[in-house]
């Protein structure tokens, strides 16, 4: 995430110490996230992170191990009374997650009644709060900084703890061929990088 003009966050953290260590030249470059999928899917970056796996991005990409595990959880105003598992919740109340995100794809996959396209998680906090959607789908360390922001308290929104996800760096397949060694040394640095050796 962006913090004052600077890149930051452990995902970020871990990143750029595995291609440091690994004497990799790199370059990151903040961009819309369904922008970073396109250019990784036509080979003018090599890669994208942090995302969790899925069918669309294995046809162009191919994911290191996980640089972080984050627990989902929905999100919505107090006074709310929405099961997000109950399929007749599904198609009645409002969600979203972040738009081009496995998240927002899972939703339409799974028959939610997805109506916004929110940029990030920011404008997706801000959606739940005026009311636009009814349940938001999103990272709780993320969403935490954003409501820290917003200087919200941790009782202002109801949040129902869902799954654990991994999100990894997804490598172009295009850059893998020409590279066949990479990913094994990323990985393995990346290890390293987790157990906190920078």
């Amino acid at each position: 995430m962006l913090v004052d003009g600077q890149i930051k966050g452990v995902a970020f953290d871990r990143v750029t110490c595995a291609l440091d260590r690994m004497g990799q030249p790199y370059e990151i470059i903040m961009m819309d996230w369904s922008q970073a999928q396109l250019m990784t899917q036509t080979g003018e970056v090599e890669g994208f992170f942090a995302g969790s796996p899925n069918k669309a991005r294995a046809a162009y990409a191919t994911p290191s191990d996980p640089v972080i595990t984050e627990n989902l959880a929905w999100y919505m105003m107090p006074g709310r009374t929405i099961d997000p598992t109950s399929e007749a919740d599904k198609v009645s109340a409002r969600y979203s997650a972040k738009f081009a995100t496995s998240k927002w794809l899972g939703l339409k996959r799974d028959g939610y009644n997805v109506i916004k396209k929110p940029r990030d998680a920011e404008a997706l906090l801000n959606m739940l709060r005026k009311g636009d959607i009814d349940v938001a789908l999103e990272y709780e360390m993320i969403f935490q900084y954003y409501m820290d922001q917003a200087k919200m308290d941790a009782d202002d929104l109801i949040k129902i703890p869902s799954t654990p996800q991994s999100n990894m760096v997804h490598f172009s397949n295009i850059f893998l061929a020409a590279n066949p060694l990479f990913l094994g040394r990323f990985n393995s640095f990346l290890a390293i990088c987790k157990e906190g050796g920078k």
